[in-house]
């Protein structure tokens, strides 16, 4: 018998460090495994650096991130060296900025979108090698949960100014490939996290700069709990039996 305690909030807490290290080693294999070569191509980082971060909405046919939208996703980063980074990449023919503040792929940034999905194809598919089974097990899991968290966030009128919202769904073209797919998905259920934490930390009295310094404690620890209470809402989609197998199936990849 599972005597083990998943309710929603306590399984927020334990998914979100195993979602942590498995995107982030994806990541780090498509950057190692020809992502770095590809951004020399196109001119490098200063080139494509946000189109990196935002490629799940920008590679999307007519895709945009609105202002308020980037200044969540960018909410621990200075806003005027973000805009300079911006004004870069407008500059490299890489993005486009509308007058509203909204940026949208060019041309050229989104044949290196097309070209990054394929290469986070290959890497994801070796690195993720050996897991038949639970990749696509997680890519279900983790649909299930995005598509509840838009549901609830269309309930609550929380579709306007966060990094969730701005970047849910997923761009997911016909063909698209597990491993990518996996990715993806991982990356945008950590923003949902991070617009929790966010909400958990302002609602403390804390800005991003002060609670970037603020030291493991009580106060820290208070507040990554009413961030768990905060991010559960998804969770109720699967059952406790799910959750369970969601944790093995993360922590069986490397990373």
């Amino acid at each position: 018998m599972n005597t083990v305690d998943l309710a929603p909030h306590r399984f927020a807490g334990l998914l979100a460090p195993a979602v942590d290290r498995v995107f982030r080693a994806g990541m780090l294999a498509g950057r190692d495994g020809g992502g770095a070569e590809l951004s020399q191509r196109y001119g490098g980082v200063a080139a494509t650096g946000f189109l990196v971060d935002l490629r799940t909405r920008l590679a999307a046919p007519g895709g945009t991130v609105d202002g308020p939208g980037f200044a969540a996703i960018t909410r621990y980063h200075d806003p005027v060296t973000c805009q300079r980074t911006v004004d870069k990449q407008v500059a490299h023919g890489m993005l486009h900025r509308g007058p509203d503040g909204a940026l949208s792929a060019t041309e050229r940034g989104t044949a290196f979108l097309t070209e990054l999905y394929q290469v986070h194809a290959e890497v994801t598919e070796e690195l993720w090698a050996g897991h038949d089974e639970r990749v696509p097990r997680l890519v279900a899991a983790l649909g299930r949960l995005l598509s509840y968290a838009l549901v609830l966030a269309d309930e609550e009128g929380d579709r306007g100014g966060s990094a969730f919202a701005a970047m849910a769904p997923p761009y997911e073209p016909d063909g698209t490939p597990s491993g990518v797919l996996l990715l993806n998905r991982l990356g945008t259920l950590r923003y949902h996290r991070a617009d929790a934490h966010a909400a958990a930390w302002a609602a403390a009295g804390h800005t991003a700069s002060s609670i970037a310094a603020l030291p493991s404690g009580p106060e820290r620890l208070a507040i990554e709990l009413e961030t768990d209470r905060r991010a559960a809402g998804p969770y109720a989609a699967l059952g406790a039996e799910e959750r369970l197998t969601m944790l093995a199936d993360l922590a069986a990849f490397p990373g």
